[in-house]
């Protein structure tokens, strides 16, 4: 039995998501492989082979491949895919495009947003928000799985893989890449900040939004997350939002403030390891995940925690 990890990446460096969906491929026991499709992405291949649990690094190489195009990479996928008992993908956006073509091609059933492997057919998922989790068996020859990230420690590094050179699948001429907008920022990536400072509604307005949390979140170097309700009220950008419908994230440390703690946004940040909640309202729901709570005027309290800070 052996695994193949499909490698999120650049072109230049590989992102954190990968390391995240080796652990998981290695939990199903038996040889992980992993994918590099990209182009002029030899470094990128070099750095997958000293991920710890690889025993090998395939790489395909083309212009085809440079944006990442969800059609090109699923053929060379499919291309190398019986030759796998699982396909393992990062559950992010970019693994979400290529996931579902590879199951379709396949004629089999993904099985999406695993958070636990029990054996190499069963795995656990969350379902209904995160208010339950479901054991989900798949007896389909090939597995194509899509990976919470959240839910596996990161692969450490020091192994030292083979590298081996694909035939690069041809262009599909299915779509072509028109362009790019990239939201630059100083702050770390939301995904992978190890702390997020997030604000709900009760912030009140975009400028006190910034005022209020973007002091807390420079002291500790941190990425600044909302909540659904902050975001579509236009208090926060929409790349900010956490939860079922935004970004889920596992942090060392999460700070909410002012953020209830309706489901949809627990389920996008309760695996942090320490959660810190802000909040006049003793009711509010975030509290019942919270690790550290404080009953207070978050338009307070935070510019005395910056002050403490």
């Amino acid at each position: 039995m052996t695994s193949l990890v499909i490698a999120e990446h650049d072109n230049t460096s590989l992102k954190g998501a990968t390391h995240h969906t080796v652990t998981a491929a290695a939990a199903l026991g038996g040889e992980v492989h992993l994918l590099v499709v990209g182009s002029n992405a030899a470094g990128v291949a070099a750095a997958a082979a000293k991920i710890t649990g690889v025993t090998k690094v395939l790489h395909a190489d083309g212009a085809q491949f440079a944006e990442g195009l969800a059609e090109n990479v699923a053929a060379q996928v499919i291309a190398i895919a019986k030759d796998y008992s699982h396909l393992l993908f990062p559950a992010t956006a970019a693994g979400k495009n290529v996931a579902p073509r590879v199951a379709a091609l396949l004629d089999v059933a993904q099985v999406s947003d695993i958070t636990k492997v029990i054996s190499p057919d069963t795995f656990e998922r969350p379902i209904y928000a995160g208010n339950a989790i479901a054991t989900v068996q798949s007896l389909d020859a090939v597995k194509v799985i899509t990976v919470r990230t959240t839910g596996f420690d990161s692969a450490a590094e020091g192994g030292s893989a083979s590298v081996e050179t694909l035939t690069a699948a041809a262009d599909s001429g299915k779509s072509s890449f028109v362009g790019r907008e990239v939201t630059k920022s100083d702050r770390p990536e939301l995904t992978a900040a190890k702390i997020i400072v997030s604000g709900g509604r009760a912030m009140g307005s975009s400028d006190k939004f910034n005022e209020v949390l973007t002091p807390l979140a420079d002291k500790l170097g941190a990425a600044l997350g909302a909540s659904r309700a902050a975001v579509d009220a236009g208090y926060a950008p929409n790349d900010w939002q956490v939860g079922q419908t935004g970004k889920i994230v596992a942090p060392q440390l999460y700070i909410a403030a002012g953020i209830s703690g309706a489901i949809q946004h627990l389920a996008g940040m309760k695996d942090s390891k320490v959660i810190v909640a802000i909040n006049k309202d003793p009711e509010a729901p975030i509290f019942s995940v919270a690790d550290y709570g404080l009953e207070a005027d978050l338009f307070t309290a935070v510019p005395e925690l910056v002050k403490a800070l």
